[in-house]
């Protein structure tokens, strides 16, 4: 039992910091820095505010970092519940990091662009503006890639955390809706192109939202029950 409460809430830790630098660095700085429709505000503010640009790359690479262990603790709390959702559990997660930490080239290049190099001189500033813009509606489109594997290793969480009764199980059924509204929110944003200013488009990931964030400080506060100790009071029953 100590053995789970500990590979839980090392789970929960690395679950916590994936949450906090994801929240930053997805949603947090681009409220900042971006205004999606003035191309010069962006680029002014994203000048001016530097180093806050920076921190949002360094915290998606934390972020990306944790998404990658996380899955591979996950999976021992889980594989003895069911060895195969574990594993596309696993696959899910660990498929969206090489997405993600080379959609993040597309920021890198916005600094590059901004960096005053003697050789960006001959790019007037209407142009510079276009391609930053460009670049970070690039970045845009890899993380829409990335939200499908986001939002599909939520389906074998769900669950395994239903199933097993280490956790509450309606984190698992938040977690099961979560992945459908991830899945919907992409095909929504790729083949409507207003579909962003849909209202359903604000709250349709919000099941995946509140069962994350209740997972992990679930794992983080409480632990998990024993495995043994969740069958044999099944059997009780």
């Amino acid at each position: 039992m100590n053995s789970d409460k500990k590979v839980a809430r090392i789970a929960g830790l690395l679950y916590l910091v994936v949450v906090v630098t994801g929240i930053f660095n997805l949603a947090y700085v681009p409220s900042k820095l971006i205004v999606w429709d003035n191309a010069s505000v962006t680029v002014k503010n994203i000048m001016e505010h530097e180093t806050l640009f920076r921190l949002g790359i360094f915290g998606g690479l934390i972020c990306y970092t944790a998404f990658l262990l996380l899955p591979l603790v996950l999976y021992k709390l889980f594989k003895p519940i069911d060895k195969t959702y574990a594993v596309l559990m696993t696959v899910f997660a660990m498929v969206s990091v090489p997405i993600s930490f080379i959609n993040m080239e597309n920021k890198f290049s916005v600094l590059t662009l901004l960096s005053k190099a003697d050789y960006l001189k001959a790019i007037d500033a209407d142009m510079l503006q276009t391609q930053v813009m460009f670049y970070l509606h690039s970045y845009n489109n890899g993380n829409q890639i990335a939200s499908i594997f986001w939002g599909l290793w939520l389906f074998p969480l769900g669950y395994l955390i239903f199933k097993s009764g280490l956790l509450p199980k309606v984190l698992g059924i938040f977690l099961i809706v979560g992945c459908f509204g991830y899945l919907i929110n992409f095909t929504g944003n790729f083949l409507f192109p207003n579909y962003d200013k849909a209202t359903i488009s604000n709250y349709i990931t919000l099941p995946a939202s509140i069962g994350e964030i209740g997972t992990c400080l679930w794992l983080l506060i409480m632990g998990a029950k024993s495995y043994n100790q969740t069958v044999n009071s099944t059997h009780e029953k």
